[in-house]
């Protein structure tokens, strides 16, 4: 006969799964008897359920499950990456839009890194874009005071033991020096706490601005600090794969327009997911279906490139002088220039 911990699935699972609350929540709520299954109060989370099971919270039917939705999300600098913080510091969960359903993040960043965070309502999809073995690079743009060559940045790319901890090989690139400051762009696959900060004071540098850009396929792009966009479910499944999806359970069943996801402003935009082919042999996305062919036309300039010159610090050069007949720009005697920010930063293909 099979047992209760043999079939279905674990009941603070399938109550974080339905975006009730999350996981170690349910294990309180489940302690403090506010959960039932079949008519019976549970007094413990080690109890599996299966589809055809009643589950009770506070008496009331639990909610149907949600479909598997993500969100890039523009992280500010200052904001604690967790639902509550002991110290009272501001947080992320507190500070997103107001639309927001209840999330979860995918990693975290620190509180002094901006950039893109992903958020979820699925606790699996979490779980497993996390791990290392995803093989899904995440990118970032660095600034740091002090010196150093391409040469030495290239020996990173075998990876580095610092005090007893190998860290895996990372992809680094000098972009360009500014002042007694250099900026850097720099893709890992681990993710371990730190990282980056823990690397480069090793080869003498300090960090003073770090910027996440990109995790996986997924593009901070020109997403507003502060702000979160959703990726449609046809593009996160292309990036996902068939496969992955079957395997870590994840459901895209439910009401979705045919048109692109607003962000927190109402603006309709494109879920800036880039091609999976950056991804590691085996990574998710490989064994389905890739993503759908780009038939749109480029644009003259790279939306991408111009959101990471915002990123910069530089100030724009002052003009030596007035020379003599130039007069106020007009109509029809404006001038374009390039606004400074140095050369972007690769993308993987």
């Amino acid at each position: 006969m099979t047992s209760d911990l043999e079939k279905g699935d674990r009941i603070a699972k399938v109550m974080a799964r339905a975006g009730l609350c999350s996981r170690r929540d349910a294990e309180r709520w489940i302690a403090d008897g506010r959960v039932s299954v079949n008519g019976s109060k549970l007094t413990s989370p080690a109890y599996n359920v299966a589809p055809q099971d009643l589950i009770l919270v506070d008496e009331k039917p639990l909610p149907q499950k949600e479909r598997t939705r993500l969100w890039l999300y523009h992280k500010p600098k200052g904001l604690v990456s967790s639902n509550k913080d002991a110290e009272g510091r501001p947080t992320v969960f507190a500070n997103l839009p107001k639309d927001m359903p209840r999330v979860i993040s995918i990693g975290r960043l620190d509180i002094s890194t901006e950039g893109l965070l992903l958020l979820t309502n699925d606790g699996a999809l979490a779980r497993h874009l996390e791990l290392p073995s995803t093989g899904w690079l995440r990118r970032y743009r660095v600034r740091a005071f002090g010196r150093i060559t391409q040469a030495d940045l290239d020996k990173l790319a075998d990876g580095i033991a610092i005090d007893g901890i190998l860290y895996g090989g990372i992809e680094a690139q000098l972009e360009r020096e500014q002042g007694a400051n250099v900026w850097l762009v720099l893709g890992l696959r681990e993710g371990k706490n730190r990282e980056v900060k823990k690397i480069l004071e090793h080869l003498g540098l300090a960090v003073n601005r770090l910027i996440r850009i990109s995790y996986g396929p997924f593009q901070l792009g020109d997403l507003a600090t502060g702000s979160a966009r959703e990726i449609k479910s046809r593009t996160l499944r292309d990036q996902l794969g068939e496969a992955l999806v079957a395997e870590i359970g994840l459901s895209f069943h439910g009401p979705e327009t045919d048109s692109e996801p607003a962000d927190s402003a109402g603006q309709k935009r494109s879920s800036r997911a880039a091609p999976a082919s950056g991804r590691k042999a085996g990574a998710p996305g490989k064994a389905g279906s890739g993503p759908r062919p780009q038939t749109r036309k480029p644009k003259p300039r790279d939306r991408q490139a111009e959101a990471l010159e915002r990123l910069t610090t530089t100030k724009p050069a002052k003009p030596a002088g007035k020379r003599p007949g130039a007069g106020k720009a007009g109509p029809n005697n404006s001038r374009g220039g390039k606004t400074a920010g140095g050369p972007r930063a690769d993308r993987r293909r």
